[in-house]
């Protein structure tokens, strides 16, 4: 794809702009990005995310980039988070925590992270399909326990639960 502005380069910024509720998105070379004061900084890809958590770092006081430190395990600083936005181990959540906490806080409203609970569209799956699993288990020892008559009625009982039709237990 050739560059918007020019015509003669082939794109390598991809600007997506959201104004008055309306979204344009320009394809322009390095050449002319730069000249608009839009540059890749020729650090290569990276994640909106993670640029997005280093805008948001670098609102963290710079009272806490002294009682942060470095993380043991990666050598990670705080001004290497607030450039980069991410973070370099598993241990720069418990080292950082003071400075993460803040920026949680700003990001999501709180620190507590509350998940999320799959529900199906109809309750009552659930309760019929815990009941299929139950009946199966039974039907598995009835069979073997080579109780035949009980395994038939098992079947039966699974067959018509399977078949949308009320069970009686």
């Amino acid at each position: 794809m050739l560059c918007e502005n020019c015509g003669k380069n082939e794109a390598a910024i991809h600007l997506t702009q959201i104004q008055n509720n309306e979204m344009t998105t320009r394809h322009l070379c390095e050449v002319c990005a730069e000249t608009m004061g839009l540059s890749s900084g020729g650090a290569g890809p990276s994640a909106p995310l993670a640029d997005f958590i280093a805008q948001m770092g670098k609102a963290i006081a710079s009272e806490t980039a002294t009682t942060a430190g470095t993380c043991p395990s990666c050598g990670l600083t705080l001004a290497d988070f607030k450039k980069t936005g991410r973070l370099g181990c598993a241990r720069c959540y418990s080292v950082f925590d003071t400075s993460l906490r803040g920026l949680l806080r700003k990001l999501h409203g709180g620190t507590q992270h509350s998940g999320k609970v799959y529900l199906p569209k109809d309750p009552t799956e659930t309760d019929r399909t815990a009941r299929l699993v139950s009946l199966r288990r039974g039907l598995g020892r009835a069979v073997d326990s080579e109780d035949f008559e009980r395994a038939a009625a098992l079947r039966d009982q699974i067959r018509r639960l399977e078949a949308g039709q009320e069970v009686q237990g």
